[in-house]
């Protein structure tokens, strides 16, 4: 008899629509993908395993039996935080499409502040014909503060790119080329040696509020900032602070505390940021689909669950 796994989503119209046309195709065959609300009361019961993008806890937990969920996001503290801690396992999507792609909009946005384009851009505004000096990639020092799977990919993506790259992570790692920092001294030393700082580390008990007023004003003058990982890590009133008053030159912000930004936010109207709608790494459909039917296949077929997140850390 063949497996339901139910796929329980809160996410946009849009993206529920695309997950509901390719996780079927991608598990054909393993399983049949239904969603939360066709399934059966039985089938409710008899599930061990399900599918998630940006699920309602309370539907997760009428699945009463489930062993572990496959979230389609890499980003997994919502779930951290609702879900309880004695219920399923939780995975994370690791698509290494995902890193690649986080790796390609980390590297436009650098070579955008790199390349001057916010200045150019005022200019525009203010009929200003004005060339300022070219710097090389090798004389920008790029931080990235979170070298996980994104961080990591992205790191080594600048670097081939002619970047002095330095970063830093919660525990030592080691990248070909990259000094590594870690820890709140090595932190320190990275705010204050980058010309852009690029935020990818996850959300979590931690890294909540962690790049405040304090940090801001350790960043070199001039410096900008890039926030590709989760809006509530960055203090939003700091940081317009910063950008106010100095020491930050401009801010690149793909993540917000509320998503989509509120009209009513100081962000949008600000000459020093460039507002971005969450699209820096959009998962693949039809890449993360073949991971997810692998994980699940490889658990009906032998009970395996895939690496699931360190409820303590977060991810």
């Amino acid at each position: 008899m063949t497996p339901i796994v139910p796929f329980v989503s809160e996410a946009g119209a849009d993206e529920r629509q695309s997950w509901r046309a390719a996780l079927p195709a991608a598990l054909e065959g393993i399983a049949e993908v239904k969603p939360f609300e066709d399934l059966s009361e039985r089938e409710r019961a008899e599930a061990r395993v399900a599918i998630v993008a940006n699920p309602d806890p309370a539907k997760v937990a009428a699945l009463g039996n489930l062993v572990w969920v496959q979230s389609l996001w890499a980003g997994v503290e919502r779930l951290t935080a609702e879900l309880p801690a004695d219920g399923p396992l939780i995975v994370r999507l690791t698509d290494p499409q995902m890193a690649e792609t986080m790796s390609e909009a980390v590297l436009a946005w650098t070579l955008y502040l790199h390349r001057d384009m916010p200045r150019y851009t005022r200019q525009q505004r203010q009929k200003i014909w004005q060339e300022h000096e070219l710097k090389l990639p090798g004389e920008r020092t790029v931080g990235v503060l979170g070298l996980g799977n994104l961080g990591s990919a992205a790191a080594l993506r600048l670097k081939a790119n002619g970047f002095n790259v330095i970063g830093w992570s919660r525990s030592e790692k080691k990248l070909d080329g990259i000094e590594d920092f870690h820890g709140p001294a090595g932190l320190q030393s990275v705010l204050e040696q980058s010309d852009i700082l690029v935020l990818l580390m996850p959300l979590t008990d931690d890294t909540r509020g962690m790049i405040g007023r304090k940090e801001l004003q350790s960043c070199k003058t001039g410096a900008a900032l890039i926030n590709f990982a989760r809006g509530p890590i960055l203090d939003t009133k700091a940081l317009i602070g910063a950008l106010d008053n100095g020491p930050l030159d401009h801010a690149v912000l793909d993540v917000f505390d509320e998503e989509p930004l509120p009209r009513s936010s100081p962000l949008w109207q600000h000459e020093k940021v460039t507002v971005l709608p969450h699209i820096s790494a959009p998962t693949i459909t039809s890449t993360a689909s073949k991971i997810v039917a692998e994980n699940i296949g490889r658990y009906f077929e032998t009970g395996a669950v895939p690496e699931s997140v360190d409820r303590k850390r977060g991810y």
